[in-house]
């Protein structure tokens, strides 16, 4: 791997990846502050507080409305990418993570609760745009394409950990922070703006968008740091030569083409999956997890911030094994150890009562959701999406899993909390069974994509 791929690939996940994690962690530490900021400015303008059920409601709305913004991104992604390329759809949708964060960091000074709101949806909406404008494979079937492609997830991790460190009481943990923490995520967006323009376009988009092929030879010479890149050039070529007699496939064509079917219900198992696992209710309330599961609350932060340093050393572990061991290993095993630690809360939050130290039992299974997660299916699923068509109908399958992976993290980010009310311990059965459904899934449909080209994929599922 040469310097320039492994920096262009570091500043893209940091700018993008990266704040996507972070944002997902963000509202745990600060919850309890931005309700209070909630109950008070409500009681400014109306004379009385909000109880109990629509003050939960709304910072529901806070924490889900990120996902909200990242469907509309999904969907928007593609128009950008075509019209300003890899590059300038980043550098263009950084600035909106600087438009999100004025929102944001003023709203406690403007007394607005409505701008937190702005400002979480508007993050969503670049997270959205980069997370597909950024998970596009490398065109050849090198083995660097496993270990680039779940690069994002190594900064998804590190955004979490980020959020948790930053959110600790001797940090911007304190209740007059809380504006400035949400705030931080300025800080990404503008180093990815400054330092995007010093790399080249992506090489896949110039020759076979563009059809700039002299371009695309100098990027790749650039990236992979050597002057014989015809094979590389030859791969995509074939690839250009090959949607030359075809044109792109919609949405619904793509649903409609039977010839796609299994890779289309692959894309929405895997996507869906991903977030109706419970990684988000675990990211988004790990602090009321913890609270419910009887850890003092002092000590609170410190644990939530141990299982963020966990989920990072699973991540490079998955990072650097997927192309030894294999996409459908690392999914499989991290689907089913994440089904297991969830009825493992399930099983300490009905004993603790009888057996104080199961509390303990509650932190081991949330580490180990944490970590099954990061090992496998927080890369994964983009990768494999990526590797499961040719580029005609890979537009239209990023628009599918990326509008219900942002469905799903809604529905849970929103949810959770009156399911936790509602359903108690039991609540986490339910993402026990939709990770173990989701690995015996894959067990059962989904091919190994290691090393295999995009036109060998599509043949074996053919």
């Amino acid at each position: 791997i040469t310097f320039p791929l492994l920096s262009v690939t570091l500043l893209v996940s940091f700018g993008s990846s990266m704040l996507y994690g972070y944002n997902l962690a963000v509202v745990n530490s600060p919850a309890e502050h931005i309700k209070a900021f909630y109950n008070s400015t409500w009681s400014q303008r109306y004379g009385h507080g909000l109880a109990p059920g629509p003050l939960t409601l709304l910072y529901a709305l806070t924490v889900s409305i990120f996902a909200l913004g990242g469907l509309v991104g999904s969907l928007l992604v593609g128009v950008l990418v075509e019209r300003y390329g890899r590059n300038g759809a980043l550098s263009r949708s950084a600035l909106l993570v600087l438009l999100a964060g004025g929102f944001m960091g003023f709203s406690q000074e403007l007394g607005s609760p409505e701008m937190v709101i702005i400002g979480r949806s508007i993050t969503g909406l670049h997270s959205g745009g980069c997370f597909l404008g950024c998970a596009q494979p490398l065109p050849h079937g090198s083995n660097l394409r496993g270990f680039l492609g779940l690069m994002p997830s190594i900064f998804i991790c590190l955004g979490v950990f980020s959020a948790q460190v930053l959110g600790l009481p001797e940090l911007l943990g304190k209740d007059r922070f809380w504006p400035l923490f949400l705030s931080v995520v300025v800080v990404p967006a503008s180093l990815q703006l400054l330092l995007l323009h010093c790399f080249p376009e992506s090489p896949r988009y110039l020759l076979i968008e563009r059809n700039d092929v002299c371009g695309a030879t100098k990027a790749l010479h650039r990236f992979l740091g050597t002057p014989d890149v015809q094979d590389v050039i030859e791969e995509m070529r074939e690839e250009q030569r090959s949607l030359s007699s075809m044109e792109m496939a919609s949405v619904w064509q793509l649903l409609r083409d039977r010839s796609m079917r299994w890779q289309t219900l692959s894309v929405v198992v895997v996507n869906a999956g991903m977030q109706l696992s419970g990684i988000d209710a675990i990211w988004f309330y790990t602090n009321t997890i913890f609270e419910n599961a009887g850890i003092p609350v002092s000590q609170i932060p410190y644990t939530t911030m141990g299982t963020g340093a966990i989920e990072v050393v699973a991540g490079l572990i998955g990072c650097f094994t997927i192309e030894r061991v294999g996409r459908r290993p690392l999914i499989i095993t991290g689907f089913c150890a994440m089904g297991v630690c969830s009825a493992g809360i399930t099983i300490s939050l009905l004993l603790q009562a009888a057996l104080p130290w199961m509390r303990y039992v509650s932190v081991a299974c949330v580490v180990g959701i944490i970590a099954g997660f990061c090992m496998g299916p927080a890369g994964v699923p983009f990768l494999m999406t990526a590797e499961l068509f040719m580029q005609s109908h890979r537009p239209a399958a990023y628009i599918v899993g990326g509008s219900l992976n942002w469905l799903c993290n809604f529905t849970i980010g929103f949810i959770f909390p009156f399911l936790q009310m509602s359903a108690g311990a039991f609540c986490y059965l339910v993402f026990c069974g939709v990770c173990l459904l989701v690995a015996l899934y894959v067990y059962l449909v989904i091919p190994e994509t290691k090393n295999k080209t995009f036109m060998e994929i599509s043949h074996i599922f053919a």
